[in-house]
């Protein structure tokens, strides 16, 4: 009688373990469209985009799943959030920085893209035009190839532009993204060059890449050159500049010595941007 009793009430307690644990137990399922987060950066700033990818799954997208002329969220669930941490201009229009929910509004020759102050909005049940900030519009392209999730990515990026794409079924839309930096760059490298130690090397790239001041490029590499005599990018990027300057003699020299360099380290990607260099410097 008495294992009885223990056997029924070990059986009770077990069962009851048994509910009680399921009763609390949370229940981890893949969602239907999963999130992904991608950050670029654009010149001396970000833009990043947070939003959720749905899948085809055999269905027709564009004008029947996603209608054509009304407002999407561009995505699932919530609306997609953009944030740009500096003033850009979107396809020419200015837009300041923040936190936007982008909306877009499909047709099948033309998209509208929508910046809309209100970024925490589930879909795009409460969307209201007026907290739109600046709206846009862009042509469609046909995708030979189906992509099957959504998706939203940053293409043809430079320190001063890049293009944001979105992607699904056939379709493929893109928008301009482009930042003027430049003001505040210069203005960054002026008071550098006040301090007491001076970013020659990276002042004399910039001015050298963005058409600036060649000749104070030049002068500004030859003092770098001067604190890394042993470094073969150095020599690669004075000669690169003293050739532009018009100093043939000196971005020769520097190619040679850049190139015994590497080939001292067995650095391959030096030897041949230096023999690059080299080559260039005695055609001119």
């Amino acid at each position: 009688m008495i294992m009885k009793k223990l056997a029924f009430t070990l059986l009770l307690a077990t069962g009851l373990f048994f509910n009680a644990q399921h009763a609390d137990a949370q229940i981890k399922l893949p969602p239907a469209s999963s999130t992904q987060f991608i950050i670029q950066d654009l010149g001396i700033s970000q833009v990043s985009i947070i939003y959720q990818r749905p899948n085809i799954k055999g269905r027709k997208v564009f004008g029947d799943l996603v209608p054509y002329n009304q407002i999407w969220r561009t995505g699932a669930n919530n609306a997609t959030n953009i944030t740009f941490q500096d003033e850009v201009k979107i396809e020419g229009k200015t837009l300041a920085a923040g936190t936007y929910a982008m909306f877009t509004i499909p047709t099948e020759n033309e998209w509208t893209i929508i910046f809309n102050s209100n970024a925490k909005q589930w879909g795009a049940y409460t969307y209201d035009k007026a907290d739109d900030v600046l709206r846009v519009k862009v042509k469609p392209i046909k995708l030979k190839d189906k992509v099957e999730s959504f998706t939203i990515s940053f293409d043809d990026v430079n320190d001063q532009h890049m293009k944001t794409s979105l992607a699904w079924e056939n379709t493929k839309v893109s928008f301009l993204i482009e930042v003027d930096q430049k003001a505040e760059i210069l203005a960054s490298i002026d008071s550098a060059m006040k301090g007491e130690k001076k970013p020659y090397f990276q002042a004399a790239q910039y001015y050298f890449t963005h058409n600036v001041d060649v000749k104070k490029a030049a002068e500004w590499m030859v003092e770098a050159d001067k604190g890394n005599t042993k470094a073969p990018h150095i020599k690669y990027w004075k000669s690169l500049i003293l050739a532009k300057a018009g100093d043939k003699a000196g971005a020769v020299k520097a190619a040679q010595e850049g190139l015994e360099m590497a080939k001292r380290d067995k650095n391959s990607e030096y030897i041949k941007l230096n023999t690059q260099a080299l080559q260039a410097a005695q055609k001119k």
